[in-house]
C-alpha cells in the first residue's frame, strides 16, 4: 500500500512517489512528489529524515526535511 496523506483544505487524496533523475552534470538524485493517483514509483513508507507538510493555499502536500 502506498503512503498516503489527506488534503487537510481539499480533502482530496495524495500518493508518496519517488524517482530516480540524472542532471546535466551527471549526478543523479532522488526525487519525492505527490500524485492524486498512485502509479509506479509509489512507495509505502516516508522516507527517514523527513516530514509532510501542506501548503496553505493550495491545499497540496509537500515533503520538508526534519531538522
Amino acid at each position: 500500500m502506498a503512503f498516503s496523506v489527506k488534503s487537510k483544505k481539499s480533502g482530496k487524496t495524495y500518493f508518496l512517489h519517488e524517482r530516480d533523475q540524472v542532471l546535466k552534470g551527471g549526478h543523479k538524485v532522488k526525487l519525492y512528489y505527490f500524485a492524486a493517483e498512485a502509479k509506479a514509483g509509489a512507495i509505502d513508507a516516508l522516507p527517514a529524515g523527513y516530514q509532510v507538510d501542506e501548503n496553505e493555499k493550495t491545499g497540496l502536500p509537500l515533503l520538508k526535511k526534519t531538522k
